[in-house]
């Protein structure tokens, strides 16, 4: 059957403890650095720059001054975002592939003026493995208004500890260690009492396959509550580094107003209703595809654009991207497919998804 037939049947329209120093009050652009990009090719030559319509930053002359990608190794690239080396940011990573395979982030550092962020991808069984996949980096500072919209991140490392951290309400985050592969993250002053928002979560380790995902979301008007687990290839508890970014009515790197086009849905089981949001108002669709999902966002597939993903739920699964979005006219498409360890489908994961163009 055919994708437009698909969908016509069954697209399902959905209306729209450590802690680090509060960010200063002063007002401030948010983000102030940021770079997204994806990478089309597994095995790029040296100095590949990957799709251009799919890339773009906060740096000058985004259009033709273009992220380049070494591959390092097997399953390992560095990504050099230009002129945008900044401290205090966070970096996500979704795999772009239909085999199972998963990427996550080995780390990130200036260099010079550039931001480079390491990309390390492997197959369903935990062995590297050459992949497509996206990647952002975003670092912020400074405080937004009060009001409907807010953002958020957290960089920990296995004891709890923040690496890095931001709260555009200027509350100061933690996390507090749990089990083996078990942690729970406080954002104050963001959110709402009920599920409002998107969040992403994504693995950073240097050594060895890791999935990282929220497996639990209680909102409260005060903050958000969100605990996250990882664990190993096998889907053991693992304990490893890993980035949260938490985002309402913004787009998944931070800002809003620009970008004017984005969006996000949170599946679990239903659609809440404060967890799909379509910056022109639109209602996002969800509909079953073969053993996944495709995310319809309309009036907002405008590149060059990029898109993140990551399960939710107290199991095993982890979730990435079948393939590129695509743009039917206004409309962007995601195909979002979930797996267990060894690569089986989990067509019935749990999942956030993010979309965003860069104007």
């Amino acid at each position: 059957m055919s994708r437009a037939a698909l969908l016509a049947l069954s697209v399902l329209a959905v209306l729209g403890a450590v802690l680090l120093p509060a960010a200063g009050r002063a007002a401030a652009a948010v983000p102030d650095q940021w770079g997204f990009a994806y990478l089309d090719n597994p095995t790029p030559p040296p100095g590949y720059a990957p799709d251009p319509s799919r890339q773009w930053g906060s740096w000058p002359s985004p259009g033709s001054n273009l992220v380049t990608v070494d591959q390092t190794g097997l399953g390992t690239y560095t990504v050099h975002f230009p002129q945008i080396a900044g401290k205090n940011g966070i970096a996500h990573s979704t795999a772009v592939t239909a085999t199972g395979d998963s990427c996550q982030i080995s780390g990130w550092s200036p260099n010079g003026a550039n931001e480079d962020v390491g990309v390390s991808c492997f197959s369903p069984t935990g062995t590297p493995d050459n992949s497509e996949f996206t990647v952002l980096y975003t670092t912020s500072s400074g405080t937004l208004p009060a009001g409907a919209t807010g953002y958020g991140y957290v960089y920990s490392d296995t004891s709890g500890s923040l690496l890095a951290s931001y709260n555009s309400a200027g509350g100061g985050n933690s996390v507090s260690k749990g089990g083996t592969g078990q942690w729970k993250v406080w954002l104050p002053g963001l959110g709402a009492a009920s599920a409002v928002g998107n969040l992403q979560v994504t693995a950073v380790d240097p050594q060895q396959d890791a999935h990282c995902k929220p497996v639990a979301w209680t909102p409260a008007a005060t903050g958000q509550t969100v605990t996250v687990a990882c664990t190993d290839a096998n889907g053991k508890p693992y304990d490893t580094r890993w980035t949260l970014s938490y985002a309402v009515q913004r787009a998944v790197h931070g800002p809003a107003f620009p970008p004017k086009s984005f969006a996000y849905l949170w599946y679990d089981g239903a659609v809440p209703a404060g967890t799909t949001y379509n910056s022109s108002g639109a209602g996002n669709g969800l509909a079953t595809s073969g053993t996944g999902w495709v995310l319809t966002l309309p009036n907002v597939a405008t590149p060059s654009d990029h898109a993140q993903a990551t399960a939710y739920g107290n199991d095993t699964g982890y979730c990435g991207f079948a393939a590129p979005w695509t743009r039917s006219g206004s409309t962007a498409l995601l195909d979002v497919t979930c797996y267990l360890p060894g690569g089986a489908p989990a067509p019935k994961e749990q999942f956030f998804a993010a979309y965003t163009s860069a104007v």
